[in-house]
Parts: C-alpha cells; structure tokens; sequence
C-alpha cells in the first residue's frame, strides 16, 4: 500500500514556474514508476509526464522543455517542476504510484494550478 500526497499547486502568471511536490508513505519507493497527470475543466485526465523506477522518463508533447519530472528516492518523493506556463496548463495535478503494469495503482487527492494573469 503506497500514500500519495500532492503539495505545491497556486495561481500563477502566464510566463510563471511552480514545482509541484509528490510524497509517498508506504514500502518500496523506489520500485513504482510515478507519474503526473492533470484534468483540465471539462477534460479528462491526461498523462503529463512519468518517471520510472531506472529514472526513465516520459512527457506529453505539450510540455515538452518546459516541465522536468525528477525523483528523491532517499525522500520518497516525486516532484513535477513547471516553466513557462501557459493558460492552458491551468488543471488539477493529480500524482500517481503504479507498479507491476498497473495491477497496484495509487492516487493522490490532486493540486490545482491555475494560469492566468
């Protein structure tokens, strides 16, 4: 059993950065892929960038360069730093623990962040 605990959403300008801070609770870190994912008003939730457990990561196309995924397994914590946000970024961030493809899956309550001026 993995607790996720998302920390670090707000109202930020066009042009602005936030970083987004997951903590997990729970045995063997280390071994889960984590994962952002984000559900803007009326969408549903997308993948926005993953990491696995070798420190392998993957992104939307529409955060390419500006979002870096990166991982403090000595914290056991995930962290999603934001760039260059834009309007369109505005979403609950939601964090994910998945582990063995999917079979344990874990989420967080979600952050939001909001993007406007």
């Amino acid at each position: 059993q993995v607790h996720v605990v998302e920390s670090g959403g707000g109202l930020v300008q066009p042009g602005g950065s936030l970083k987004l801070s997951c903590a997990a609770s729970g045995s063997s870190f280390s071994a889960y892929e984590m994962s952002w994912y984000r559900a803007a008003p009326g969408k549903q939730r997308a993948l926005v960038a993953s990491i696995s457990s070798g420190g392998s990561t993957n992104y939307a196309d529409s955060v390419k360069g500006r979002f870096t995924i990166f991982r403090d397994n000595a914290k056991d914590t995930v962290y999603l730093q934001m760039n260059l946000l834009k309007p369109e970024d505005t979403a609950v961030y939601y964090c994910n623990a998945k582990r063995f493809s999917g079979a344990l899956s874990y989420w967080g309550q979600g952050t939001q962040v909001t993007v406007s001026s």
